[in-house]
């Protein structure tokens, strides 16, 4: 016995001999051993924004679901309400928050990389939630620690935590410095505590239902947070740029850089042509090629009435019908030509000033009047539209300065408290053509009602066919790999039925 545990000893000693050696010869002296700070927040970003921003031809599905085209290849099922089966994939990259706030070099990057880190953690549960209700928060992320089934936690719950973390972001990036790795700010400390604090806006603004809960506070919450620093332009947007490299052109061009095949399918809808047409707005000129009819039939495309819109409701063969008779408008072709059409926004200045407006309409906040901040959302979105896009493709009706100021009157604040969240949304959402590729619009239409899309209960895919859905359903993975958790979180919101229809907390 005792030779046979000799032997063994032996072995063990030979073996952990051998794995020191193949390790040193292995081994790169030159190498960091651990990934650095810059390096992981670039692939934060670069995960968090790819998550949010779809290449190709997945670029069209927040917008076909929020109503902004239609889709003229076959049934498109966002188009048509069916919603699918997400996944929490996005979650995997707070994986990298830890450890980017620990190799951090000094003490004053290790609490900005924590800022940082709390902002994207927000970001990332947030997105989440709004897309199914309840979600794991106080325990996700934490397979290192053992913790594989994770528990769900209560919509609320997820919201107070996200509020906490934004407050979080913005003291410690209050007090913090540049910093490397960010491809979106290049690393100014400010413009990411203008982003945190806005952003904060935004999830309060999606808490307009809440009001009266005394533990949200929303109100009280919205009035300390507007006081701080917001973004000031849309050169502060939290936007992707691009550049004539494969892989990094913008999503839908059709360049040397970037190759697509798919342009011909989508036409533009009535939600976003119409009320710019009533209301003389140039942006449609930016955002549309004329209908073929119209310009056939003698109107010139500087003309409103060259700009035919469909409903993307209406029946698939009605909307190819009237495409391939020229009633129809197709994107306009800077979209396609341009490998840098224009920055992709995920939250946008002009986002903040219509919250605002919002907030002053509803009289949470005072001491501006909301014609201001709506005014100031629209101009935004002009003066970016008109910085980025050539005049040469807006048909002869460019957008100048005194254009661009002059408008917002035209369409001015009016009548009761509904009316003019109805016209603020409205601006909000043909500010968001494009933009705003995380179902913005579409969760602005599930809050407010607006704009008002056609319920077609001849097209409509989802269960019932006289209503429209208001969420996603839960992962498959989870069904199959925390069934416990999940059964239980659906049994608490929705009487155990994932059902697409159902109303989340938020929306009760």
């Amino acid at each position: 016995m005792t030779k046979h545990i000799s032997i063994i000893a032996a072995l063990a000693i030979g073996f952990s001999s051998c794995t020191k050696k193949f390790d040193d010869i292995n081994t790169n002296p030159d190498k960091a051993t651990s990934a650095s700070s810059e390096w992981l927040a670039t692939n934060i970003l670069s995960s968090v924004t790819s998550s949010d921003i779809s290449f190709n031809n997945n670029f069209r599905q927040p917008y076909t679901l929020g109503k902004y085209i239609g889709w003229t290849e076959k049934v498109s099922d966002y188009q048509y309400n069916k919603m699918v089966r997400v996944d929490f994939g996005r979650l995997l990259v707070l994986r990298d928050v830890a450890p980017m706030i620990k190799n951090a070099t000094s003490a004053d990057l290790k609490n900005t990389y924590d800022g940082f880190g709390h902002f994207i953690r927000a970001w990332q549960f947030f997105q989440t939630t709004m897309q199914v209700g309840d979600i794991p928060y106080s325990e996700a992320i934490q397979g290192s620690t053992g913790v594989i089934q994770a528990k769900y936690d209560t919509q609320k719950e997820v919201f107070q935590g996200i509020l906490r973390e934004l407050d979080q972001a913005d003291s410690l990036l209050t007090n913090g410095v540049n910093f490397s790795g960010d491809f979106i700010y290049s690393g100014n400390v400010d413009k990411w505590r203008r982003l945190a604090n806005s952003f904060q806006l935004y999830v309060l603004i999606n808490l307009s239902k809440k009001t009266g809960d005394a533990d949200l506070n929303v109100i009280n919450k919205f009035k300390t947070v507007a006081a701080r620093p917001l973004m000031r332009d849309f050169k502060d947007n939290f936007a992707v740029t691009y550049t004539a490299s494969a892989g990094y052109a913008y999503p839908w061009s059709n360049t040397a850089a970037q190759l697509n095949s798919f342009l011909d399918y989508p036409v533009l809808s009535s939600y976003l042509l119409d009320p710019m047409k009533a209301s003389g707005d140039k942006r449609v000129f930016y955002m549309a090629e004329p209908s073929p009819a119209q310009i056939t039939a003698g109107l010139s495309a500087a003309d409103y009435n060259a700009y035919l819109g469909i409903d993307p409701a209406d029946e698939l063969g009605k909307i190819v019908t009237n495409n391939n008779a020229g009633k129809a408008c197709r994107v306009n072709k800077r979209y396609e030509q341009m490998y840098n059409a224009e920055p992709v926004g995920l939250l946008n200045y002009w986002d903040i000033q219509f919250i605002l407006a919002e907030a002053t309409v509803r009289g949470w906040i005072s001491g501006t009047d909301a014609q201001t901040y709506y005014a100031n959302g629209i101009k935004g979105h002009m003066n970016f539209v008109a910085n980025y896009a050539p005049a040469s493709y807006a048909h002869g009706m460019a957008l100048d300065a005194a254009y661009i100021d002059a408008f917002p009157a035209t369409v001015a604040l009016t009548g009761t408290t509904e009316n003019q969240i109805k016209q603020i949304i409205t601006q909000k959402y043909i500010a968001g053509f494009f933009q705003n590729s995380d179902y913005n619009a579409w969760y602005e239409n599930r809050r407010t009602g607006y704009p008002v899309f056609t319920l077609n209960t001849s097209t409509n895919l989802n269960t019932p066919a006289s209503s429209f859905p208001l969420r996603w359903m839960y992962p498959q993975k989870e069904l199959d790999y925390n069934a416990a958790n999940i059964t239980k979180a659906l049994a608490d919101q929705f009487n155990g039925d994932d059902n697409p229809s159902s109303a989340m907390w938020l929306l009760k």
